[in-house]
């Protein structure tokens, strides 16, 4: 859904026409543990998303201001994608999610490393993870 088009004014609906799918915030997850990524590393990620539906999410994303494209140093035709500051407001809502997930649905311990670390001290994950993303906080696409 583009920017601007809304179902409802439930904050929760609203959010999750930007985010709602299951290729979204595998996208921000992404961009969160890995700080910035090309079209390319995408590709390669476990979950194969196919690369129609990456192009589109990539772009509902940057369209709602969660990500940001930047020219990939040395190469005009590749992009870097980055998580804006409004895409990193995001990173406590995604652990929440996946600490449900390791606690309901699967053994995430072992496909998801950083969550170890988050069980250990969520405060201090989160103070770290964010400080790291984006450094330029002027990455702001709002």
């Amino acid at each position: 859904m583009k920017s601007g088009e809304k179902r409802s004014d439930c904050p929760i609906s609203s959010s999750l026409d930007i985010f709602g799918d299951k290729w979204s915030l595998l996208i921000v997850r992404d961009l969160m543990l890995y700080k910035t990524r090309t079209y390319g590393d995408f590709t390669k990620s476990t979950e194969k998303i196919a690369t129609n539906i990456l192009a589109n999410r990539l772009q509902i994303l940057e369209e709602n201001g969660i990500i940001v494209k930047l020219p990939y140093p040395d190469n005009k035709v590749k992009g870097l994608y980055k998580l804006s500051s409004k895409g990193v407001d995001l990173i406590p809502a995604l652990i929440e999610i996946a600490l449900w997930g390791g606690k309901y649905l699967s053994n995430s311990d072992e496909c998801s490393p950083f969550l170890k670390e988050v069980k250990k001290n969520k405060t201090k994950f989160l103070k770290n993870i964010m400080a790291k993303l984006p450094a330029d906080h002027e990455v702001n696409a709002e």
